[in-house]
């Protein structure tokens, strides 16, 4: 089974996201990754759904979505179609003669060090779920002290499709 993004637009209303949450629990679908945050209009919300399924169980996935009064629009991303990405932020235990190497490798990947201490760092880093996968397991060789992922969250390429309200 694959990893399948589903992007929803829906009523920005109070309890909207558990009952989205609950239609997976009741059907029996697992969600790997949930994201949601208000657009640029504060009446509508979009939520980012990572799940596994084949062609059928998505359809079917999509089909109880729109039975939901609040869902405006359902779109399936593709990965050739759309921009994903996720946000991390790692916490680790560094002694002084090791945070340039840390330093280092967040600056290969591209991230960000957003918080300095006696005897730790906190890195951000953006992107890919594999490109971030790959940048925690190369600080296996530190103590990673806390870890905070977003999850997924994806937009589809281009101005085509886009649903304007």
């Amino acid at each position: 089974m694959n990893n399948r993004t589903l992007s929803l637009l829906v009523d920005n209303t109070p309890g909207l996201l558990s009952r989205v949450a609950g239609l997976f629990t009741r059907r029996g679908y697992n969600i790997a990754s949930i994201t949601a945050g208000v657009t640029t209009d504060p009446r509508f919300t979009r939520i980012t759904i990572v799940t596994e399924g084949d062609d059928d169980i998505i359809e079917q996935i999509v089909k109880q979505l729109r039975k939901l009064v609040d869902v405006i629009d359902i779109k399936v991303l593709e990965d050739a179609t759309s921009v994903s990405r996720e946000l991390v932020l790692v916490k680790v235990r560094v002694e002084e003669n090791q945070r340039q190497g840390v330093i280092s490798m967040a600056d290969v990947f591209r991230g960000k060090i957003v918080d300095v201490a006696a005897d730790s760092l906190i890195i951000e880093l953006t992107g890919k779920q594999d490109k971030v996968d790959a940048f925690i397991r190369l600080l296996g060789g530190y103590e990673i002290l806390e870890l905070a992922r977003t999850g997924i969250t994806s937009l589809t390429r281009g101005s085509e499709g886009v649903l304007y309200l």
